[in-house]
């Protein structure tokens, strides 16, 4: 087949270039300039550099042609305005969920993806062709796993896509790097969100948000414990960078309105525990909504899994989820990701909690 090897510099997408190539597979690699350095260059040093430098190297070694294209202005207006309007609001975005399906698997597809008979990456993931239909299924290694990001894929951009390390443990990946002879077989997994590289966080917040100087509040008493630079520096169930003594301390609630972010020791108190959420924007990656009401579910990227019940709303626009056990950091604006076995069915974004 020909394919588009998306590649990032990192030993998971190079190793997946390798063996799509082992395969027999006709590989033209492509690495996509979404670093945002005309804006963010004055925050810290930019790292795309590094990662086309090993690109180079790797596609070098293999002889694979590389082309390198700016996905900047697609970057911004697809994920990053989206990111920035999420934390405004006091939401939990996750931008790697929509760099996937809006960028990667999107901008990308549509520009390139008639010219490919497939779209392939690093990712820890796989697919299975059952009864006509393309299915997303959970990697071997559960750690790794990274079907919560690719949970917004349609069933057209998953029927596209190939994860040649799918079946893979790391182990095995950084294994076969070395058997390569990869110039990168010792470099580092990438921790960042993926347009930050080497900025933090709060660095990309500031410059896009500012500072503004709010409460701190004790969540049981009410009581001013101190002041903050801005809610959007924080998130439900952060414990580190509060700034208090005393602690620990967990971030449990913010207030946008009034700019004031609550904390709490009682982490496992009965009202900050949540075993209900309200989730819309679904995506069910075959296209149709499940027949069993009875899923698994992911709240965040990892490998715990939840037992959870649905209840369908407003023609299965919206649904109520209830969790066997509950959970302390279940926030507006993250994804909730569902799974029957190993298969991920899609997933949608938490609008609230009961």
């Amino acid at each position: 087949m020909r394919i588009a090897a998306l590649v990032s510099g990192g030993v998971d997408s190079s190793v997946a270039l390798r063996l799509a190539q082992q395969a027999g597979h006709d590989i033209t690699a492509f690495y996509l300039k979404i670093w945002l350095e005309d804006e963010l260059s004055f925050l810290g040093e930019c790292p795309w550099e590094d990662d086309l430098r090993y690109v180079r190297e790797v596609c070098k070694q293999a002889n694979v042609p590389l082309k390198v294209i700016s996905f900047q202005k697609e970057y911004w207006d697809r994920v990053v305005s989206y990111v920035i309007d999420e934390v405004k609001q006091g939401r939990t975005p996750n931008p790697d969920i929509f760099c996937n399906s809006r960028v990667k698997f999107g901008a990308f597809y549509d520009r390139y993806g008639k010219d490919f008979d497939a779209v392939m990456t690093g990712h820890y993931a796989q697919t299975e062709i059952r009864q006509g239909k393309t299915l997303l299924k959970c990697s071997p290694d559960p750690i790794k796993d990274q079907t919560y990001f690719l949970s917004q894929l349609s069933q057209k951009q998953v029927a596209k896509a190939m994860f040649p390390i799918g079946g893979l443990h790391k182990f095995q990946v950084r294994q076969l790097a070395r058997e390569f002879n990869l110039p990168n077989a010792a470099r580092k997994d990438s921790q960042g969100i993926c347009f930050l590289g080497k900025i933090p966080f709060d660095e990309f917040l500031k410059a896009h948000l500012g500072a503004k100087a709010g409460d701190i509040i004790e969540y049981e008493t009410g009581k001013k414990l101190g002041k903050h630079e801005g809610f959007w520096f924080y998130t439900i169930g952060q414990r580190r960078g509060i700034g208090l003594s005393g602690g620990p301390w967990y971030v449990v609630a913010k207030n946008p309105n009034h700019n004031t972010i609550y904390v709490s020791k009682a982490w496992q108190t009965a009202d900050v525990v949540r075993t209900r959420f309200v989730i819309g924007g679904l995506n069910w990656i075959a296209g149709v909504t499940p027949r069993t009401r009875v899923l698994k579910v992911k709240l965040r990227h990892g490998e715990r899994f939840w037992n959870c019940r649905l209840r369908f709303a407003d023609h299965g626009i919206r649904a109520y989820v209830t969790l066997d056990e509950g959970d302390t950091g279940i926030a507006p604006g993250q994804f909730a990701v569902f799974y029957s076995g190993d298969v991920c069915l899609g997933g949608g974004v938490i609008i609230a909690t009961e």
